[in-house]
């Protein structure tokens, strides 16, 4: 094991950075030495040599005239280390950092606090050297997940009204380093009609995001994307065409995951042309084909249905359908999403609740053929319009879905309330993510084992399993499985075991179940506004 010697030089008696920066060198397997304050260059030399040192952390956090001084001294002092191999690097405010400069090559980089945890990281970890453009950055989503542990991935979707802005926020996004994926954000004609331009409305060009109308357009945008950190990019998977889209995701923007939901995206929600069983069918063809070329797939499926206010228990049903078609029809990689603020006055308690029963049910269905990782974002509807409350939300909502140690966090920008986000408001808003992730992981207390939450958990698990074999009664024979049958599936939807009140006047759903905010939680509830469990309100069914 490589060991890495550091403390804080001099006079210096600010230490915060240096332990830091050990504890960063403890998660990239490094043995470290702590030499504390106020370290004489004499006792740092002779700590090098005793430890045996492979790299040396050297800090000074006070006046840039006596850094640069004392910095030269150890410098000289330490210079036959320095040419028998060991390595050093500085770390300190942005103006003794460019005094240490100064110095030439004795020290490999330097660490001024703007850069961010990870970055610090890829380096404990030998996956950059000074000098080089750009870190090794893995260009495929599960070598990325475990390159940045125990920090999530960091989403966000971006796309401005032209190519032309698009194309210089993507710059900025990535030269700022501010995330690991960046999901483009295209608009509803080329989601719609890519390949259809005679079905485009040239009046609604940009409506929803970016107007890509050519493979060109994206592979401009990936390659707008490839500074900086070289972020993965990802996109929606369309509302028809999907093999072509996909085919073409692939080759133009080397595409992350798929995401596409098991009900949406069709006549029922008004967003593509196709009736919801056929709709269905078609995804869960999708789903199969990125299997086939070991692509992740996410199902963007149960917060469609608590943005329309419907109960936890048919999120909760809905997650499972999801993560349990997913798994049908080949996928290996499976990322599970979890919208917290969905409906958007749960409350915290709740919210994290219904998340447990959704990984606590779906873990049954893990394997070695199907591995779960964990994707949480924030409510899309949740965003107060004041600025500063938005950016207070953004940060205690990322905070609570810690708790659940997700793999990716799906940004949603402060700004969600009030307009599209900007490159500089993507930027302020991974920012703020990463202040909220960082203090989580210095010890966040387990909000899990909270005897109401648990309580909640069992009961959602138990309301969901009612749910899912009304389902499976209503199937017909000739269905091999009725929770992977699209017939079944849309049956259950016209039914009203999978309703919404926000369904009301649907072609394709009676809309009729009225629901509640209680305590909390959403409930299913009577004319009366008494709640109702799923014995009781399916009981037709069971």
């Amino acid at each position: 094991m490589k060991t890495v010697v550091a403390g804080a030089l001099g006079e210096c008696v600010h230490v915060a950075g240096v332990t830091s920066f050990l504890r960063l060198a403890e998660i990239a397997g490094w043995r470290t030495v702590f030499l504390g304050p106020a370290v004489s260059v004499e006792h740092f030399v002779q700590a090098i040599k005793e430890e045996k040192a492979d790299l040396v952390g050297v800090s000074y956090r006070l006046t840039p005239e006596n850094g640069e001084r004392l910095l030269g001294e150890f410098a000289e002092a330490a210079s036959e280390l320095h040419e028998s191999g060991v390595r050093f690097v500085f770390g300190g405010t942005p103006p003794v950092a460019q005094r240490a400069q100064a110095l030439g090559r004795f020290f490999e980089n330097f660490f001024d606090g703007s850069q961010p945890t990870d970055e610090v990281l890829a380096f404990l970890r030998g996956e950059s050297q000074a000098g080089e453009a750009a870190l090794n950055y893995p260009q495929d989503l599960i070598s990325r997940i475990a390159w940045k542990t125990p920090y999530p991935l960091l989403r966000h979707h971006f796309g401005l009204p032209t190519m032309e802005a698009s194309l210089d926020g993507i710059a900025k996004i990535t030269e700022a380093k501010a995330l690991d994926v960046i999901s483009l954000g295209i608009d509803q004609d080329a989601q719609a009609n890519f390949f259809h331009p005679e079905r485009q409305n040239p009046r609604a060009k940009g409506a929803g995001g970016v107007p890509v109308r050519s493979d060109q357009d994206y592979r401009d945008l990936f390659a707008a994307s490839r500074r900086g950190n070289f972020p993965l990019m990802r996109t929606y998977s369309g509302t028809d065409d999907f093999i072509r889209l996909a085919e073409m995701y692939v080759e133009t923007i080397n595409i992350a995951w798929c995401a596409i939901p098991l009900f949406w995206f069709n006549l029922m929600d008004g967003r593509g042309p196709i009736p919801l069983k056929e709709s269905i069918q078609e995804h869960q063809e999708v789903m199969a084909w990125y299997a086939r070329k070991n692509i992740p797939v996410e199902l963007n499926e149960p917060h469609h249905w608590g943005m329309r206010d419907a109960s936890d228990v048919v999120y909760v049903t809905s997650a499972y359908l999801s993560a349990y078609n997913a798994k049908a029809f080949g996928v290996s990689d499976y990322i599970a999403q979890m919208m917290f603020n969905s409906p958007p006055n749960l409350s915290d308690a709740m919210d994290l609740a219904k998340m447990l029963a959704i990984l606590e049910m779906i873990a049954a269905l893990e394997d070695e053929n199907f591995r779960i990782w964990r994707q949480t974002r924030t409510g899309l509807l949740s965003y107060p319009l004041e600025d500063n409350a938005a950016r207070a939300h953004l940060a205690t909502s990322i905070y609570l879905q810690m708790a659940l140690k997700p793999h990716i966090i799906h940004i949603v920008g402060h700004t969600e309330a009030d307009h599209a986000a900007t490159a500089s408001d993507v930027i302020a808003a991974s920012l703020a993510a990463r202040r909220s992730i960082e203090n989580a992981l210095a010890g966040q207390p387990d909000m899990t084992v909270d005897p109401t939450i648990q309580a909640r958990k069992k009961y959602l698990i138990e309301q969901a399993q009612i749910t899912l074999q009304a389902i499976k009664n209503i199937s017909k024979e000739s269905a091999e499985d009725p929770l992977t049958d699209p017939a079944t599936l849309a049956q259950a939807v016209r039914l009203g075991i999978l309703d919404a009140p926000q369904l009301k006047n649907n072609a394709f759903a009676p809309g009729a179940v009225r629901t509640r905010v209680l305590d909390g939680a959403c409930e299913t509830v009577d004319e009366n506004g008494k709640i109702i469990d799923e014995q009781t309100r399916l009981q037709s069914y069971l």
